[in-house]
């Protein structure tokens, strides 16, 4: 495969069983650029060693590590994959064939679909994981990051195209990294809406749960997935609660705060 030039950029922090099938995903990325933030596995040289070039940068959130890591390519054109992300060969030779055109004129940005690997197994009816758009593959000229610690997305104000094939997420292994995960984007949520002074209201909460749940599970198609889509949807419904638990707790006892950071730092969640 001829390459084209487009930069592939991916976040690390111990990616190591992760970051060569991203690498090798792009066979046709003229650059490869890892951006890491403190790894203490094998990650740095795993992805040296898979042609990257790997730019150590302390954790700055998701939006801000994303728009540090445009300015550190060498091309126009973006990929932004996670480590756990990679491009199945169908989407490997749509991109191949189809950017070239598109750089020769006007486009911001190119919506991607993301299918989901859960539980070892692919989803096969729940509707987030069957072909989630994502704006991924981006001109850094035309379109910039959201600059929020967690749950970012690609600003853009102009023409975008959508590609058919997919690309493969391994979300959270197990369980208890999924958990893990959970504590950390809770943890950033909850910032983000201090600086904003966000009211707390913790009425909602038993309402939240329900909605949650009930969105996932049912209106999302996750209970055709049999107990894999409920274990979904209540993760969700309990990731909706604990953040405003989290957040409540932040308002009434701001010495928890630090506290709390501390705690994750102390167990490594707190990148």
């Amino acid at each position: 495969m001829h390459t084209l030039p487009l930069t592939l950029v991916v976040m690390t922090y111990n990616e190591a069983k992760n970051i060569a099938r991203c690498l090798d995903s792009v066979p046709f990325a003229a650059e490869k650029v890892v951006i890491d933030s403190g790894s203490t596995d094998d990650t740095v040289a795993i992805a040296q060693a898979h042609g990257a070039r790997v730019v150590r940068q302390d954790w700055l959130g998701f939006g801000p590590q994303r728009n540090f890591a445009t300015t550190q390519a060498g091309n126009d054109w973006i990929l932004a994959l996670d480590a756990d992300e990679y491009l199945t060969p169908a989407l490997a030779g749509e991109i191949a064939a189809k950017l070239p055109a598109l750089m020769a004129g006007d486009t911001c940005a190119v919506w991607l679909r993301r299918a989901t690997i859960y539980m070892g197994a692919p989803m096969r009816f729940y509707l987030p994981s069957m072909g989630e758009k994502m704006a991924r593959l981006y001109h850094r000229d035309r379109a910039r990051w959201a600059d929020v610690r967690v749950h970012e997305s690609l600003r853009f104000d102009g023409p975008a195209v959508t590609f058919q094939a997919r690309f493969n997420h391994e979300n959270n292994p197990s369980l208890p990294e999924k958990q893990i995960k959970v504590l950390r984007y809770a943890e950033l949520k909850c910032r983000d809406w201090l600086e904003k002074d966000k009211p707390v209201r913790m009425w909602q909460t038993p309402f939240v749960f329900a909605l949650a749940f009930l969105k996932d599970y049912l209106f999302r198609l996750a209970f055709l997935d049999g107990w894999r889509g409920y274990a979904i949807a209540q993760t969700a419904a309990s990731y909706a609660v604990y953040k405003r638990m989290r957040y409540y707790e932040m308002r009434r006892n701001p010495a928890s705060i630090e506290s709390g950071a501390a705690a994750l730092h102390r167990h490594g969640i707190d990148r």
